[in-house]
């Protein structure tokens, strides 16, 4: 990828030559998450909370065949108001590039050029992982392989609830990327505060998640990329979404599903719109309240990290 095709913002770059915590944001929330023009707002106000807590955020995108880390406001108003912006994962930004193209980047697609730009910590609402039925589809999130070889620290409410959670940690295990519950001996549910499952290792400070970060790189082998270090930060519980109507939602959309024939890349996006449906909207909300939380976690966790460089 040439080097002209990524290009940082005055404040990112001024940031990083300081020193100064910097938060990778993905896109895809803006472009393919929220309804316009609530999405601008969001992403205004998830940048401000970064700032609030004293880092510089760097959302990313892909505009007109350029790799952008840190946007602007116009740039960010392209990416919110263009129905035309696509949606990239990490196989597609070569494409994407060459064809001059303009798109949001999912998680892989934004770990990667974060990683690839000396970022160190990138804050989303929740990963993708191993689809149920995965025995029969072979359906799994690029996201996985792709943090098992980039060094980042993701800040994340564990992964989509309508997927094989004890499934995906153990991919993620065999894989090598190390989870921790933040403030929690459980696995967060994405919309819900717990999944139910037990995470090995629990830190309860940015500054302990700094020290596990500075532990990574005293062991990394020289020549290698090294892991991900995902943070798995739950939504709290007086704002995640009801776990009765969650499980009820859940069964029936999953129903629908098979019954439609529904597979693939299109699995994920229908069992998302269906809970925000027939949830009357309050799965998006429970969604929404995770990124906030996580992204004023990854602003500490980056300032813990720069603060002992």
């Amino acid at each position: 990828m040439p080097e002209t095709t990524v290009t940082l913002s005055e404040e990112v770059r001024e940031a990083m030559a300081a020193h100064r915590p910097v938060v990778a944001l993905e896109s895809t929330i803006i472009a393919h998450g929220l309804p316009r023009p609530r999405n601008l707002a969001v992403a205004e106000e998830l940048e401000a909370l970064v700032r609030k807590e004293g880092a510089v955020p760097a959302t990313i995108a892909v505009l007109d065949g350029v790799a952008h880390v840190g946007l602007d406001r116009r740039q960010l108003e392209q990416v919110a108001g263009d129905p035309g912006v696509r949606k990239l994962g990490h196989r597609d930004l070569a494409p994407a590039l060459a064809a001059r193209a303009s798109g949001a980047t999912t998680v892989s697609a934004t770990a990667f050029l974060a990683a690839r730009s000396g970022i160190r910590v990138f804050a989303t609402g929740g990963l993708g992982g191993v689809h149920r039925e995965w025995a029969q589809s072979q359906d799994e999130s690029a996201d996985l392989r792709l943090l098992a070889r980039t060094r980042i620290t993701v800040v994340c409410a564990g992964v989509k609830s309508i997927l094989d959670v004890p499934a995906t940690l153990q991919r993620l295990e065999t894989l090598g990327v190390t989870v921790l519950g933040y403030g929690t001996e459980h696995f967060p549910g994405f919309y819900l505060t717990s999944s139910g499952e037990p995470v090995d290792w629990t830190v309860r400070s940015p500054e302990e998640v700094a020290a596990v970060m500075r532990a990574q790189e005293t062991l990394a082998v020289p020549g290698t990329p090294g892991a991900a270090l995902i943070v798995a930060h739950p939504v709290p519980q007086d704002e995640q979404l009801d776990p009765e109507l969650h499980d009820r939602v859940l069964a029936e959309a999953l129903d629908e599903c098979r019954e439609r024939g529904i597979v693939g890349q299109a699995v994920t996006p229908f069992l998302l719109e269906y809970l925000m449906r027939h949830t009357e909207g309050a799965s998006l909300e429970a969604n929404l309240a995770a990124v906030r939380g996580n992204v004023r976690l990854a602003a500490r966790i980056a300032a813990a990290a720069a603060a002992v460089r």
